[in-house]
């Protein structure tokens, strides 16, 4: 049996199967969401998905243990394409020029790539630099992480630079730094929230601050889209209106038609398919991370470990995140729902990102 047959082989089947089943009806929600006003999105859903499956199965077959000469040039080429937002290249969407669009490629958000190179070196970086005094490994785990922080914070997109800070602190405490400092962290993160409000957020952003605590305080501007994704939730009832189901708040656009199927497409599932679709797709994302962290847990390395926690953490978070603020839990940022909220290129990263984790487990016995 040949080397590559028999990673093929070894690969973890049931993350694919979860994955592939999240994208399936990633296609199938976008479509749902989006079919009145235009037939393209769910297109378009469906061709990166090809591609991110294509980099998913490269990744996976690669030895992880190449990130030593990976990690770098990932991390070094995003922050490249992070300054570059800010010059003519960069293109603005929602309020946050945080896109890029080089001539032949496809717009994509330099960001999303950001985070999957810092899990990279901060992976490496830990499990290669263990006995160095927490003091130090703590301030350049600030210096990588910092950096791109800032810069997306700058652009401004607040929901990506929040996306940093679980994933950090998750790969800090499962590298060994000791919680004292995590919790010192914590306490000067907090501190720091009234600044960020007052200093670090346009307008727009801070009326939706605003709409969170109290959507009735503009519910015709900030509070809209808050009330309207619960009264969708809420009017789908345990089975739901049905798929396509006509004179709904997605239909009728009720719910901003701009974003019903990225930032809002959890309201349309809960709409169309009630509440036991979307504890039905609460219940796989949940599988899906059980299994990357299983998958941690049998690393052969702290590399892997670190990996799988890192990315293990993204997807938790986005899912919360996305979930949170359409019930109220949480502030609308505009992060997307992994798999099933229209956009390419955050598809391939969460991918790319899988294909690390699936890389752990093919090669988890075959570490030297």
């Amino acid at each position: 049996m040949t080397s590559f047959l028999r990673k093929f082989i070894g690969m973890n089947w049931l993350l694919i199967a979860v994955m592939l089943g999240l994208t399936v009806f990633g296609i199938v929600a976008v479509y749902s969401a989006s079919f009145f006003k235009t037939d393209d999105y769910w297109h378009k859903q469906a061709s990166w998905a090809c591609a991110a499956l294509v980099v998913f199965f490269i990744v996976s077959l690669l030895d992880y243990r190449w990130i030593k000469w990976a990690a770098l040039p990932i991390y070094l080429v995003s922050i490249v394409a992070l300054v570059l937002t800010y010059t003519p290249l960069g293109v603005e969407h929602g309020g946050a020029k945080c896109w890029l669009k080089v001539p032949g490629l496809p717009e994509f958000q330099p960001s999303q790539l950001t985070i999957i190179g810092g899990i990279l070196v901060l992976s490496l970086f830990l499990s290669q630099f263990r006995h160095l005094h927490p003091m130090l490994r703590l301030a350049f785990c600030g210096a990588i992480a910092g950096g791109p922080m800032l810069l997306i914070l700058k652009q401004p997109d607040v929901g990506m630079t929040m996306a940093w800070m679980p994933v950090l602190l998750a790969i800090l405490f499962v590298g060994g730094i000791p919680k004292r400092y995590l919790y010192c962290i914590l306490i000067i993160g907090i501190a720091m929230l009234p600044l960020a409000y007052y200093f670090g957020m346009k307008p727009y952003q801070q009326k939706r601050i605003i709409a969170f605590v109290d959507p009735d305080i503009d519910p015709q501007g900030a509070g809209w889209g808050i009330k309207q994704s619960l009264i969708a939730i809420g009017s789908g009832g345990w089975w739901g209106k049905g798929f396509k189901a006509p004179a709904t708040q997605v239909e009728q656009g009720f719910l901003p038609s701009t974003t019903v199927h990225t930032d809002y497409i959890f309201a349309a599932v809960g709409e169309q398919w009630g509440f036991k679709g979307a504890l039905l797709l609460l219940g796989t994302f949940a599988i899906l991370l059980l299994t990357v962290f299983i998958v941690g847990h049998q690393a052969a390395d702290d590399v892997g470990l670190l990996l799988c926690v890192g990315v293990g953490t993204l997807i938790f978070f986005h899912v919360y995140q996305n979930v949170g603020m359409t019930i109220q839990l949480m502030p609308i940022t505009g992060l997307p729902l992994p798999f099933i909220s229209y956009g390419g290129s955050f598809l391939v990263i969460v991918m790319l990102g899988l294909g690390l984790v699936n890389s752990v487990w093919v090669h988890r016995k075959l570490v030297e």
